[in-house]
């Protein structure tokens, strides 16, 4: 059995692995290109902030959003870059467009042991300002069909066990709009400042 579920694992990772790769390869004229192409509509949510208050994809309407699929309990990809988009938050705070002009989503998809409270602990370990940050979480089903729908982003795995998921951020327009996905494990090209500067761009268009 446990020789099962390892190999259960590592084609389950290569898979995603492969899915994602082709797609960014697809895609990879989000990076360093002035013109984005539209590549998606991003669809309507509901679903739960910290404090326990509803958020919609209206709430951040008018606004350019920077979009991260998580959940606490990753032991790898979820805090490296759940940090790079800290670090991105702290260059738009100095400029004054982080919660007026850009606001970013992190989405937990681990709603049983993602509570409000091991929600707001992992944000605040960031420093994650709400003025423009919502870590937000909902129905498990739910959300991996809109992670996969709109952000072509898959996730696998259950309560039971650790997730695989693609590591990707997604960068949605003011009308909400999918206009890049970027692989945030290549640190050479995907940088807070990099972010920052892909994300103030769309959000002057």
């Amino acid at each position: 059995m446990q020789t099962l579920k390892r190999y259960k694992w590592t084609w389950l990772l290569l898979l995603l692995a492969l899915i994602m790769a082709a797609y960014l390869a697809f895609n990879s004229l989000a990076l360093g290109s002035k013109e984005l192409p539209v590549i998606g509509e991003v669809q309507d949510f509901s679903l739960e902030n910290v404090n326990g208050d509803t958020v919609t994809l209206a709430d951040t309407q008018g606004k350019a959003r920077l979009v991260y699929f998580f959940f606490t309990d990753c032991p790898d990809v979820c805090p490296v870059t759940t940090f790079m988009l800290s670090q991105t938050q702290n260059l738009l705070v100095k400029d004054g467009s982080f919660g007026k002009d850009v606001s970013f989503l992190s989405i937990s998809f681990d709603p049983k042991r993602d509570t409000r409270e091991a929600i707001k602990d992992f944000a605040d370990r960031f420093h994650a300002n709400y003025d423009g940050w919502y870590f937000l979480r909902g129905d498990q089903e739910k959300i991996r069909k809109f992670a996969a729908e709109s952000f072509k982003v898959l996730i696998a795995g259950d309560n039971k066990d650790n997730f695989a998921h693609a590591n990707l951020i997604g960068l949605v327009d003011r009308e909400n709009r999918l206009r890049a996905l970027y692989d945030a494990g290549d640190s050479e090209n995907v940088t807070p400042e990099f972010l920052a500067a892909a994300v103030k761009d769309l959000a002057r268009e």
